[in-house]
Parts: structure tokens; C-alpha cells; sequence
């Protein structure tokens, strides 16, 4: 028997054994995301790209999540490690029902290119939806469990591969992403950009890792040797595999000069420890290898990571020693995965302002509910972008429909306005049936927002960010003209986007708000179950929702200074952290405490409502550094936590010296002497946060 298919040896020793046994034209074959047969040796053709952002995309019908910034609402990693282990398995289920009828094209493979653990550092950023929000150490948490999701816990073999991207420092500008030089501060590196991608290698053994389009401090991301080889394999020890992003290499050449010829790209990758092209850039290999650019040892230490990857997932086993082959086809899309989905939808929905209880509403008490614009019917609204196929859908407006069916309460329609109008027009058609609607209504349900049309990935027209912080025109002025025919009458605001929006003048005129995100197939059923109180809302922001745009830094600016809760300077409308719930949490007794090196935390917190409910228990620590830079506050710990009406329940956080550490001017890790603030509480320690939700954090100071 051939050493690469005796399944007694290590996956390295198999590796190396077929890689020797290969020519150089069929190792060449191998590079590049569309992987060609090699019959003679048995290697079967693989195609690297599939995708599993909130579900499995792209490969028909799903379990399809919340965005990803909705799950990141969620501040619960054990439920994400949950959420990602069933994209997992329906992912294998796909897997085995492609393999058996012999597709092997894209999207069917078990190399999915996710989580997204960039920063979400501006609301601009079309893409930021993707992520986990603004705060390095939320993402860095449930980056490692989604992760641990998607690989899942056998000690030999993986349930499929996972990928941390965009390594690293990317988050916008889309339309200049090809060309565009991210320069960042050893500080804000070590601080903030990489953290995630740290915890994923080091804590998750993530199995790969993608470098995104743009330059950092110079260096294309695909081809920098300080990212991939002195950070990640050198400083972390990464040893799985590293994917460019698609046609990134090309940009090289083409967009970055730093090379002048497509070999020349090819080879920079290369040696820099990219394994697999996900565009064709590879395919000039040969070329650079002909020039001496390259060394066949180059070729070699690439592919050997490859076939690992692929051993890995066993893929040159007897699939009845493969325990995750044995997942059935029918394990997709399943009864107990739907359930699931309708639970993450609800727990990601985030009650942002309830003036006088108006919600939840009690449809005994009314007569007749408007629900009006753009995308109260719409399922593009439910979905983000890299989605899936779901089997059914349930938009906002047919959410609320079935919830009244039965109870005598009439629920009316209208569009109201186009989602975004490109022509500018003076005039609506459908704004007079939408505001004639309201003037007859007990209480106005309004859905405004935006869809991966208007944010997402670069388009054809060169973008995919916000120009600002507004719905389209269009969308403010239907705004307009319901609040004013509501008159005085209830208007709740349902926001449907994958970030930050100004929402001044909807916290001024709207009785309730919800920030929806874009919330998966099973969106409208919790929306409306939100509304007529079939549970509580507990999720909270991932992202500061800022009063003004401003305040902000160009967007080009990568510096930290300014951003996000940590260095933000001005008061946020509603902040990083926040989210209202129907009932009312006490902390008490809280207690802390100093032993060697940690510092234990105990919270008593109860459910001092009528109504059962999830609290996120949040911890932050503060140091006001003399000579460094230092954030207003820092989130170290969370917990989701489950209480009855009345119950409650201690939660112990503890933290290390680590914890308390800051990151000097040169990337380094230090611990200063001085006063330290440890809070504990169901917000940041912000005033803003305080106020909205009427209960002070509780604070502890000691000294260092």
C-alpha cells in the first residue's frame, strides 16, 4: 500500500508521501482554488471556495442565520459555537449529496471561507455587516467559537475547515480596496486589528487564514512577509493554510505596482507563504519558476499544507472511518435547525428606545396596525449578503400578519416607498396610500433600512459602503410624512440594516425602536413576536450608533484615535453594549476581589420584572494611562444569562494580568502602576448608557 493512503500514519507522512509522488505539472495543478484531478495517483478535482457566513451560501437550500453582526448582538459564544457546529453539519449533509452524484464544483466543498474577524471600526463599511462589530475582544470570542463550530471536536479528523478573514487591517473603503495602503500603528495593531486572527490560530487552531485585497503599512496582505511570516506562522505558529483573497494577487501587478508582471506576483504569494490562489494568478507558477523566481521547494511547502488540509478532512479515507461522513443528507434544514434559527433571530433583535411601554403591544386594545415601507415585505431584508437558500421565508409584514390572525385586529399595507430611488424623483406614488393608511391606524409600524443592494461588497459601480449615516432620501421623506399623518399616534421604527444609522430623528419622533440587522429567514416571525410580547428582547449593540458622522475621522484613516466606544470622543446616541429588555435587572451584592495575580468578580444579578428573561452581564476595565494612549473602557468578560421573573443567579468573572495590561506605542504588552476601575453591569460604564437604561453600572477602583 501506497504511505499516502495507509490511514494508520499521520496526515503529514501520508501528505508528504503523495506530494513526492507527484510531477510538477500536477503539483502546479493544485494551486490555484479550482484544485484538478490527478487520476493516476487517485486525488479527485476540489474546488477550495465555499462559503458559510450565517449559513451555508450559495449551494441551495439552508439553515439560513442572522447576519453575521446580528449573531454578534447576540454576546453569547456558546450559542454561536452552537449556531456554527449546525452550519457545519448541514454543510457535510450538502457535502455527502454533492460527492454522491460526483458535483464538485463551487460552493460544494468543506473549505469554508468564514468568519469574517476584521473590525468594524467605521458604519460606513458595506461590509461590516459581516463581522462581529467594533470591539476586538467580542470578536475575538466569538470568532474562536464559531470557529470551534465549523471544525468541530474529533481528535483526528476536522468536520470541515474554517478561515479567519481578511488578514489584516480591513475595513473599508471597498472602492479603493485594490489599491488602497491601510496604515496602521504598531499600537492599533496589537490592540485592535489583530487580536481576533490571534485568538483564532492560537485558541480555535483555525485551519486557515485569508488575506485581504488591500496593502498594510506598505505590504500587500497576500504577499507581506511582516503579516504572514513573521506575525502568523513566526510570532503564532500558524501551521494550516493560507487562501488569497479572490483575484488579490492580480492586484499586485495590476493595482498595487509593487510587481510589474503577473510571475512576479505570483512569486511574491509564494514565498510569502500563500498557499492557494483564489483567482488565476497561479496559473504563471511555471513562468516564475523558469525565471528563478521560485524554487520547487517553494511550490512544495505550499502544497504540503494543502494536502494536509485535505487529509484532514478525510478526504483520502474510507468514509466509514470518516465520523463526520457518516452525517446524513437529510441532516440539512432539519425541524430542530429551523427551531434554532427562530431563537438566534430573537435573541439578535436589539430594543434600542420604548418610550412609556409602548411595546410590547397588546392587540386587545387595538382596532386596526399600519405596516408600511420598503422592507416590511422584503426578503432581500432578511438576508445580509453570502446567504443561503431557505425553504421558507417570513418577512416583518407577514410576521405580523399571522401573529393577528384570529384576534379581530386588521393589519394594513403599504410599500410606502421604493427602497432607494436613483432617479430622484420630486415625487412618491405610494407615499399618500401609506400615510392614508396611518391616519386610520391605532399604531404605525414603519421598516425602513437597507439591503446588501445598498451595503455590502463592492459593486459594479464601485462600492458597496454608505456615503452616510441616512436611509435614502426617498426612505426619510416616507419618515417624514408618516410621523406627521400618525399624528401623535404611535410610530415604531423597525431598522433593517447591517450597521450604525443616524437615528436622531427617529429617536426624537418614534415611540419604540428596533434594530433588526438583517435577520435570517425566520426575521418577521421574531420581529413580530418582539412586538406582541411572545418574549423579552435581549440582544445588545456590537457597534456604537453615533449621533453625527462628524465626529468621525475619514474613513481612510486607519489610526483608532476617535473610533469606536473605546477612543470615541464625543457622547453616542445609543452605545456599544446597549439594549433594552421588558423587564428590569438588579445587580446586588457584587463583590471583588484581589488574590495574586487576579481579580475575581462575583455578580448577583435578579430579574426584578414580571417577565422571564435574558440579561448580558457585561465587565469593563478602565485605566487612565499617564503616557499612553488609553481607551475610555475596555469589555473583558460577558455572559448571556437566563432568569425567571424574581430569579437570580451569581455570575464570577475573573481576570488576569493580562486583562489589565495596555499596549505601548510599539505594539508591546505592559502593566502600569496607578488606578484601575473594574464595573460590572448590563452596559458599558458610559453616562449615555446609564441614562438610557436608568441602572448605574457598579464600579470597583484599586490601585496597581
Amino acid at each position: 500500500m501506497e504511505a499516502y493512503k495507509d490511514e494508520v500514519l499521520s496526515f503529514e507522512t501520508r501528505a508528504l508521501d503523495l506530494l513526492n509522488r507527484m510531477t510538477l505539472e500536477e503539483k502546479l495543478s493544485q494551486m490555484t482554488f479550482e484544485s484538478k484531478a490527478i487520476e493516476r495517483l487517485g486525488v479527485p478535482d476540489y474546488n477550495w471556495w465555499n462559503e458559510a457566513l450565517h449559513g451555508v451560501a450559495r449551494a441551495g437550500v439552508s439553515t439560513m442565520f442572522p447576519q453575521a453582526i446580528g449573531l454578534a448582538a447576540l454576546f453569547d459564544d456558546k450559542l454561536m459555537k452552537k449556531i456554527a457546529d449546525v452550519i457545519s453539519t448541514e454543510g457535510r449533509a450538502k457535502y455527502r449529496a454533492y460527492q454522491e452524484e460526483g458535483d464538485h464544483s463551487i460552493y460544494k466543498g468543506l473549505t469554508f471561507w468564514s468568519p469574517n474577524v476584521n473590525i468594524f471600526r467605521d458604519p460606513r463599511w458595506g461590509r461590516g455587516q459581516e463581522t462581529y462589530g467594533e470591539d476586538p475582544y467580542l470578536t475575538s470570542r466569538l470568532g474562536v467559537a464559531f470557529v470551534e463550530g465549523l471544525q468541530g471536536d474529533d481528535p483526528k479528523y476536522l468536520k470541515t475547515a474554517a478561515c479567519a478573514k481578511h488578514f489584516a487591517v480591513h475595513s473599508g473603503p471597498e472602492a479603493v480596496r485594490h489599491e488602497f495602503n491601510a496604515e496602521a500603528t504598531p499600537k492599533d495593531m496589537a490592540e485592535t486589528y489583530l487580536p481576533a486572527f490571534e485568538a483564532c490560530v492560537k485558541e480555535a487552531k483555525v485551519e486557515a487564514v485569508m488575506g485581504a485585497y488591500n496593502r498594510t503599512n506598505g505590504e500587500p496582505c497576500c504577499g507581506s512577509q511582516e503579516l504572514l511570516v513573521k506575525i502568523l506562522r513566526g510570532k503564532w505558529g500558524f501551521d494550516g493554510h493560507v487562501v488569497s483573497d479572490c483575484w488579490a494577487i492580480n492586484d499586485f501587478h495590476a493595482h498595487h505596482h509593487v510587481t510589474d508582471t503577473a510571475p512576479e506576483s505570483a512569486a511574491m504569494a509564494l514565498k510569502a507563504g500563500c498557499d492557494v490562489n483564489c483567482g488565476i494568478t497561479y496559473i504563471y507558477l511555471k513562468q516564475a519558476l523558469e525565471e528563478g523566481l521560485i524554487t520547487e521547494e517553494d511550490v512544495d511547502r505550499s502544497l504540503l499544507r494543502l494536502l494536509i488540509t485535505r487529509m484532514k478532512l478525510g478526504m483520502f479515507d474510507d468514509q466509514e472511518n470518516v465520523p463526520y461522513a457518516q452525517i446524513p443528507v437529510t441532516a440539512n434544514n432539519t425541524p430542530e435547525h429551523k427551531a434554532l434559527n427562530l431563537e438566534v433571530a430573537r435573541k439578535s433583535l436589539v430594543l434600542l428606545k420604548n418610550a412609556d411601554h409602548t411595546l410590547p403591544l397588546q392587540p386587545e386594545k387595538l382596532r386596526q396596525i399600519a405596516v408600511i415601507g420598503p422592507n416590511a415585505n422584503s426578503r432581500l431584508a432578511l438576508m445580509g449578503n453570502y446567504f443561503g437558500d431557505a425553504d421558507r421565508y417570513t418577512t416583518v409584514l407577514e410576521g405580523i400578519q399571522n401573529a393577528m390572525e384570529g384576534t379581530g385586529v386588521q393589519v394594513v399595507y403599504s410599500e410606502g416607498c421604493k427602497l432607494s430611488d436613483p432617479h430622484k424623483s420630486a415625487e412618491n406614488e405610494y407615499v399618500y396610500e401609506a400615510t392614508g393608511l396611518v391616519k386610520r391606524s391605532d399604531v404605525t409600524i414603519l421598516v425602513l433600512g437597507l439591503d446588501e443592494t445598498l451595503e455590502g461588497e463592492e459593486h459594479q459601480d464601485g462600492s458597496g459602503d454608505k456615503a452616510d449615516l441616512y436611509y435614502p432620501e426617498i426612505q426619510e421623506k416616507l419618515f417624514d410624512a408618516v410621523v406627521k399623518a400618525a399624528a401623535g399616534k404611535p410610530v415604531i421604527l423597525i431598522s433593517m440594516t447591517g450597521s450604525a444609522m443616524d437615528l436622531n430623528k427617529a429617536t426624537d419622533k418614534c415611540a419604540a425602536i428596533v434594530q433588526a440587522w438583517y435577520p435570517g429567514s425566520r426575521g418577521g416571525e421574531a420581529v413580530a413576536d418582539l412586538l406582541f410580547g411572545k418574549y423579552s428582547p435581549s440582544g445588545h449593540l456590537p457597534v456604537t450608533f453615533y449621533r453625527t458622522l462628524e465626529e468621525l475621522p475619514e474613513f481612510t484613516d486607519y489610526r483608532m484615535e476617535g473610533r469606536t466606544y473605546r477612543y470615541m470622543k464625543n457622547e453616542a446616541l445609543y452605545p456599544f453594549g446597549f439594549g433594552l429588555s421588558y423587564t428590569k435587572f438588579e445587580y446586588s451584592p457584587v463583590s471583588f476581589e484581589r488574590k495574586d495575580d487576579q481579580v475575581i468578580v462575583t455578580a448577583g444579578v435578579r430579574n426584578a420584572g414580571e417577565m422571564d428573561a435574558d440579561e448580558i452581564v457585561q465587565l469593563y476595565t478602565i485605566h487612565k494611562s499617564p503616557v499612553l494612549s488609553s481607551p475610555n473602557c475596555s469589555l473583558r468578560r460577558f455572559e448571556r444569562v437566563r432568569l425567571a421573573a424574581g430569579e437570580s443567579k451569581n455570575i464570577t468573572f475573573v481576570l488576569g494580568k493580562e486583562d489589565l495590561e495596555m499596549i505601548d506605542n510599539d505594539g508591546e504588552r505592559v502593566l502600569e502602576s496607578g488606578l484601575y476601575t473594574v464595573t460590572v453591569g448590563g452596559s458599558q460604564p458610559d453616562r449615555r448608557s446609564e441614562e438610557l437604561t436608568g441602572s448605574p453600572v457598579v464600579r470597583w477602583d484599586f490601585e496597581l
